[in-house]
């Protein structure tokens, strides 16, 4: 099913129901889908009320929350959604990224390959698992290697689309670094895609950014190399 353009309508996108519309991939934006009052409650105000209602998911699911294996498991949920699997969603958690003068005067491509995320899909809730490859080219500052893992993670780390993921990583690099040369790749396994639905447990989704002097056959055959080396 091919949606070209998705609008919320009441419980209809595109004239499609959630329900017509089953396991299909949507993205609907660049922006992760946020409410304008996101942050009016605390972390620690999040984090009860997340414990609360997932006692409530567990008790509504049969299960026995006396259990000395189940009594803090809905605590341990709340702090894990917010301090940890979703943390992203808090720009107070952006890394922070010093430049530098390109003193080396490098001038070709800078890859940094097999970035391991962890992500979770925002139709089911269930792991993402993949690599991120970024690359750019120096317009005259260079960011230290271990910001480009640490804005990977910060844009994993929420609620998420592969491709809106892919895109979100890019443009934040483009910003900090001021230029378009730049690229990212991702390689996934959805969770959603091998326990559950189709069970598809040997597939994995590939999405591409390329931009600037990447978006040529010949730098984009360059950095396949680099990759495949």
């Amino acid at each position: 099913m091919q949606l070209e353009k998705v609008k919320t309508n009441g419980h209809k996108l595109n004239g499609f129901s959630t329900e017509d519309i089953g396991d299909d991939h949507l993205y609907t934006g660049l922006e992760t889908p946020m409410k304008p009052d996101a942050f009016k409650l605390t972390d620690a105000e999040k984090k009860e009320r997340i414990g609360i209602l997932f006692e409530e998911i567990m008790d509504v699911m049969g299960l026995d929350l006396k259990d000395d294996s189940l009594q803090g498991t809905p605590k341990r949920v709340a702090k894990m959604y917010i301090d940890e699997i979703f943390s992203g969603l808090n720009p107070e958690n952006k890394p922070k990224v010093a430049l530098f003068d390109n003193k080396y005067q490098y001038n070709q491509m800078l890859v940094e390959k097999n970035i391991t995320f962890y992500s979770n899909c925002e139709h089911h809730f269930v792991p993402i698992i993949g690599k991120a490859h970024v690359a750019y080219i120096s317009s005259g500052k260079v960011i230290g290697l271990s910001k480009l893992n640490r804005i990977v993670q910060y844009y994993a780390k929420r609620p998420q689309v592969q491709e809106r993921l892919t895109n979100q990583i890019a443009n934040e690099l483009k910003t900090i670094l001021d230029t378009e040369d730049v690229a990212v790749i991702i390689d996934a396994k959805h969770l959603c895609v091998s326990s559950r639905g189709i069970k598809d447990d040997t597939s994995s989704t590939v999405t591409a950014y390329y931009g600037g002097q990447f978006n040529t056959s010949e730098k984009i055959a360059e950095l396949q190399n680099y990759l495949n080396n």
